[in-house]
């Protein structure tokens, strides 16, 4: 029987690894440590983080400037770059880190939601080096990742609510757990993001002498600062519904028309740069700074009449790409001011997409023993998946009115 039992020690101890494994790395033994592969959708991002939030190493390769000559995220063209550098980046965050691969616990991974192209190439590379390293595999949803960064910053209790804002999703959710969930509203067609990028694009902003090298979003924030927001005439998404959807579609559309109505009057052809084109900014980052702000508040006011948050005190985290907007932040602290709410958002480069928040969910995964695979379990990649309980419906039979607030925010 001894023999036995000591097999099985050194198996436990050999799969669940906690301790370096070389003295001549010179370093002392940290706590478990995570290794974090990002790719969902255009950045190949990888991440070593020790169980209390540390970070150890990271690299992240960003493929910005080749979608923005491009007029935007080709699927073909981000697989093949991530295909280029992923072993690179993860050999980086390593090397940065001091990090062997034997130090490690677990490799954690974002399996879904995203472009399948992008995530297939992550998960390809992550099931291979755990098999390689013989090391457990967390898979993880990108959603659920975002929505968990920020208890890597400081202490955040649960239940929070959560509005995760990107190029590619939108939602709104309560955070009971690490993978408990109840969502509240989400986008029912294209995301926030996605919406500003195409608005950028219409405006031709990457021709702007200050926008060449600026995301789309960012583009729009940047040249907003010096619009005038009310000289543009924006009508706010889904006013009439009492629910906390969102909707980005007909803002954008409203705005097509708007460009090709003052491309008339100023006589020049669709490309050219616009002479309104901040006043353009400012009023469509202005109406989707609003229609977020609007649908946060109906989450807030619905969560505090069902006991969802808590009493002492409620936090909202915001997080995603856009919530790195100044903007949109300060038109949701209009809110938060006004409901005793808490506002916490990551720092700008925790916000979007990285390797660092796809370990950190693999910690907290870690920490709570939920949804550890063996090295040899085949994991599939999920384009579309959801996150959590549909809370959708209950919150649209409440009806729940707003009251009035006016978001004036000065430039």
């Amino acid at each position: 029987m001894f023999p036995t039992k000591v097999k099985n020690i050194q198996r436990l101890l050999q799969f669940r690894n906690t301790a370096w494994c070389s003295p001549s790395l010179g370093r002392a033994a940290y706590s478990r440590l995570v290794l974090g592969i990002e790719t969902s959708c255009d950045d190949t991002g990888a991440a070593v983080l020790d169980e209390t939030g540390h970070i150890l190493g990271e690299s992240l390769h960003s493929q910005t400037e080749v979608h923005l000559r491009s007029g935007g995220i080709i699927p073909p063209v981000a697989q093949q770059l991530h295909r280029e550098h992923i072993e690179r980046v993860v050999h980086e965050a390593l090397e940065r880190g001091n990090v062997d691969p034997c130090q490690l616990s677990a490799v954690a991974a974002t399996v879904k939601p995203g472009m399948a192209l992008s995530l297939g190439i992550g998960l390809e590379f992550s099931r291979k080096f755990v098999r390689q390293h013989n090391k457990p595999f967390i898979p993880i949803h990108h959603m659920e990742a975002h929505a968990l960064t920020v208890r890597m910053l400081q202490p955040v209790p649960f239940p929070f609510l959560v509005l995760l804002v990107s190029g590619g999703h939108s939602l709104l959710a309560v955070a009971r757990g690490v993978d408990d969930f109840l969502v509240l509203g989400h986008s029912l067609d294209v995301a926030p993001g996605d919406a500003l990028d195409k608005v950028a694009r219409r405006l031709s902003l990457v021709k702007h002498p200050q926008c060449s090298t600026l995301s789309g979003g960012q583009a729009i924030e940047l040249l907003a600062k010096d619009g005038d927001r009310t000289s543009i005439a924006l009508t706010t998404p889904m006013g009439k519904i009492n629910d906390c959807c969102f909707s980005f579609t007909g803002l954008r559309n409203q705005v097509t028309m708007i460009i090709k109505k003052k491309e008339e009057e100023e006589g020049v052809e669709e490309g050219a740069l616009l002479s309104c084109v901040n006043d353009i900014a400012a009023a469509t980052q202005h109406t989707v700074a609003t229609h977020l702000a609007k649908r946060t508040h109906r989450a807030i006011l619905f969560c505090k009449a069902n006991n969802l948050l808590t009493s002492s005190n409620p936090t909202l985290v915001v997080s995603g790409g856009v919530a790195s907007n100044q903007y949109i932040r300060k038109a949701l602290t209009v809110i938060t001011e006004r409901e005793g709410v808490s506002l916490l958002c990551p720092p700008a480069k925790f916000c979007t997409d990285n390797g660092v928040m796809i370990a950190w969910n693999g910690v907290e995964r870690m920490r709570e023993e939920k949804g550890i695979l063996p090295p040899n379990v085949d994991v599939c990649y999920e384009p579309k998946a959801p996150l959590g309980v549909d809370m959708t419906a209950e919150v649209r039979a409440a009806g729940i009115r707003l009251p009035s607030v006016k978001i004036t925010i000065p430039n």
